[in-house]
């Protein structure tokens, strides 16, 4: 038998927990040796203390991340919170307002400098659900008292040269991460056998028809819009081809593929591994098919000098030009046509689990 990979931690829920032990450090001039916070399901989970110290109006504190079994570039890394009194960091301008809770970006962990990413220009790195994560963690302890949460990362700016980071203009560090405070870990094996099984279930339900979404949102995107038992939907993750292949060994009648915008892009570029790390979506690559497609003028100046495919979808949708979106839906939808042999129906959905556009 196969043996069970093992979850871990983000960056994001291992901050939170450094910063409550800090802000008990501060408010109560103890050091726990654990701590327990909330997550966005509404669990709690409990993280070792790895150091805690204290001084007049300042606590620091710090976790050592456990990513589990997947093969993260900051496993090991130690997330150091420091919480002290609001007036202490009045002047620091690498922070974001919360309520009483002030965050800041210090050592080691990056800051904004492009546009297309899901935190603002200017700002630190630490993205929205860890945001979320340590407010809710701090206030346990302080209520709606005033203070300031610094968070870095001692190796930080070493470790980001192993990540993408530059390439999307976080400077200085890492990025503090994750939208449930959980890393699942990643096994191509897994993964396909997983996809496999998903596709055989509906096939043994007799359904002519089968879903593959590239996500859990994209997912809900095409349940709001399809009339389909639950045994119609399989999560192929990033794996783009091997999920249509597979599906078209199953004589499936329709395929419906529901994916975001990068996603999607992908297809229609015909990468079949639709991963970072398996042909990263170049802007150059993605501009030059929009320019195929009509993009012109100020716009595709602009999509030629976009950072992210979420940039670039931005101008679009800034322009009016939805004609481009179902153009790219439509070379998505050819690309996996010729994969398949068969029907294959493209659902492209928003962060909002929305779709936007199907063809």
């Amino acid at each position: 038998m196969a043996k069970r990979l093992r979850s871990g931690f983000t960056t994001g829920a291992c901050a939170a927990a450094a910063a409550k032990a800090a802000a008990v450090a501060l408010m109560e001039g103890i050091c726990l040796n654990e701590i327990s916070i909330p997550f966005p399901d509404g669990s709690r989970k409990s993280f070792a203390v790895h150091t805690c110290r204290t001084a007049e109006g300042v606590a620091v504190a710090s976790v050592i991340k456990d990513a589990g079994d997947d093969p993260d570039v900051t496993n090991g890394a130690e997330i150091v919170a420091t919480v002290s009194s609001r007036h202490l960091r009045e002047d620091d301008d690498n922070c974001i307002e919360l309520g009483s809770i002030r965050i800041c970006g210090g050592s080691g962990v990056g800051r904004v400098t492009k546009p297309g990413l899901a935190v603002t220009v200017g700002e630190p790195a630490i993205n929205p659900v860890p945001r979320q994560m340590i407010c809710e963690a701090v206030r346990e302890v302080t209520g709606e008292e005033k203070v300031t949460v610094t968070l870095s990362v001692p190796q930080g700016e070493e470790l980001a040269k192993k990540t993408l980071n530059h390439r999307l203009g976080i400077v200085g560090g890492l990025s503090i991460l994750g939208t449930t405070g959980i890393v699942r870990p990643i096994s191509a094996d897994a993964w396909t056998a997983t996809i496999k099984a998903s596709l055989d279930v509906a096939r043994e339900a007799g359904l002519a028809e089968v879903v593959l979404s590239t996500g859990r949102t994209s997912e809900k995107g095409a349940q709001r819009l399809l009339d389909l038992p639950e045994e119609a939907y399989a999560m192929m993750g990033d794996y783009l081809e091997f999920s249509l292949k597979e599906a078209a060994a199953r004589n499936f009648k329709t395929v419906h593929l529901a994916g975001m915008w990068a996603k999607i892009m992908k297809a229609a570029l015909r990468i079949p591994q639709t991963h970072v790390r398996h042909g990263a979506l170049e802007v150059a690559e993605g501009a030059k098919l929009l320019a195929t497609l009509g993009a012109e003028g100020e716009l595709l100046t602009k999509i030629e000098n976009s950072n992210t495919a979420r940039e670039m979808y931005s101008h679009i949708e800034e322009a009016g030009k939805s004609e481009l979106t179902l153009a790219v839906c439509r070379k998505a939808q050819d690309y996996c046509r010729e994969a398949t042999g068969g029907e294959v129906k493209i659902y492209l959905v928003n962060h909002k689990a929305e779709v936007i556009t199907h063809v």
